[in-house]
């Protein structure tokens, strides 16, 4: 029988999904196949970006009250989203950022990543452009190749940082925005308020957007406001912000994210989600609101618990340094390093799983072909391993020869 997609592909008229690559961290778990880790050296998977953990005993048991007595909570709701969370987030933010947001430049998603397939679906028709940094965010990449959008990739610089300078030498009559992820997936780092600045005022120059994702932005090390780009009063004509709920609360199964940017902007946006999903997760929302309202203290106890693990890190990492290892980023949920052996990191991350019982990810996943460094990298996402988890990681990873 004759595959229709290889059928396709002869005639290069490839279908959406045949566009991109397979999802990495799937194909990551395909490498712990009959993979047996005995007892003395259990597996340390560092390439999840998420908590596997459940949500906090007292939001699982609100959500359990909301689904048995709230019966809206298993009904279509409105599309873009629950008026109160839309509300919460528009009054939190705009104390946070030092800005002025309200409710109806706000939507509720299904998780981050439906934000940002939403937005581009907003922005972008067949052929045009996006700027992003690379290393980057593998779904991003994946859904601008089966959007029939070309990624322009942006080589970033000293620290890890984009420079928004050389985004300007990329920018063409075809590009319709430039994606920034800050804190970073992959690499760890938390781009400077200036930083953000200098991107903002170049997209508006240009008349294109500028998508912020920060979905970590629970776990920035800073204090006080990240940028202040909300502070703009025209910040709604350029800049499309994007969260996730599904990091700070746990709520990864419950898919639940959101935009913030212009009211027409969120016009064409709810056309994009009410054709995929009609509504957002109804219990999810409920769940997201109540952390907001009353999770504050926990939520900050979890940040102190990441930003124990960056510092215990920074102060291991010497022990590979030693080893030729170079750290290259560090923060959010992530390290990310250069590793000093001959072979690609293609090749070493699936020997890992066999050779030190290590699970993390290459960083020719979060490279396009064209751009190279992703064979000598790696990102080690330390969301679900602890201080003492951290040494024993870098105590396989240094006795490594290649």
């Amino acid at each position: 029988m004759s595959n229709p997609i290889a059928a396709r592909t002869d005639s290069l008229q490839l279908s959406r999904t045949a566009n991109t690559f397979a999802p990495p961290v799937m194909e990551a778990r395909r490498w712990l196949a009959d993979v047996n880790h005995p007892a003395d050296r259990p597996l340390l998977n560092v390439s999840q970006a998420a908590p596997v953990d459940p949500p906090p005993l007292a939001l699982r048991e609100a959500m359990a009250a909301r689904g048995r007595d709230d019966a809206e909570s298993h009904l279509y709701g409105p599309v873009l989203g629950l008026p109160a969370l839309r509300e919460e987030v528009a009054t939190q933010w705009s104390a946070a950022y030092g800005g002025q947001i309200s409710a109806a430049q706000v939507a509720i998603t299904s998780g981050c990543n439906q934000a940002f397939a939403a937005s581009i679906a907003t922005l972008c028709a067949e052929g045009d452009e996006v700027i992003i940094p690379v290393p980057y965010y593998f779904n991003h990449r994946m859904w601008l190749d089966m959007s029939g959008v070309r990624t322009v990739p942006l080589p970033v610089g000293p620290g890890m940082v984009p420079d928004a300078a050389a985004a300007a030498q990329r920018i063409t009559p075809k590009t319709r925005a430039i994606a920034l992820v800050s804190p970073n997936n992959p690499c760890g780092v938390e781009y400077p308020s200036a930083v953000l600045r200098d991107f903002f005022a170049l997209a508006q120059r240009h008349k294109i957007a500028l998508i912020v994702d920060e979905t970590y932005r629970d776990f920035d090390a800073r204090t006080g406001a990240p940028h202040d780009l909300f502070a703009n009063p025209d910040w709604d004509e350029t800049l499309i912000h994007l969260y996730s709920f599904s990091k700070a609360y746990r709520l990864t199964g419950h898919r639940v994210g959101a935009v913030v940017a212009g009211t027409a902007r969120l016009a064409e946006i709810e056309k994009f989600l009410d054709t995929v999903t009609i509504c957002p997760n109804q219990l999810g929302q409920r769940a997201a609101l109540w952390g907001m309202q009353n999770l504050a203290d926990w939520l900050a106890g979890e940040r102190r618990e990441i930003l124990d693990r960056r510092a215990a890190i920074d102060a291991a990492f010497p022990m590979l340094a030693a080893k030729g290892w170079q750290l290259l980023g560090n923060g959010a949920y992530f390290a990310y390093a250069e590793h000093p052996f001959s072979l690609s990191s293609a090749d070493l991350a699936p020997r890992l799983v066999h050779d030190a019982g290590v699970l993390l990810l290459p960083g020719t996943m979060f490279m396009p072909d064209t751009v190279p460094g992703g064979e000598r990298q790696v990102r080690i996402a330390f969301a679900n391993i602890d201080r003492a988890g951290i040494n024993t990681l870098f105590d396989r990873l240094s006795g490594l020869t290649y």
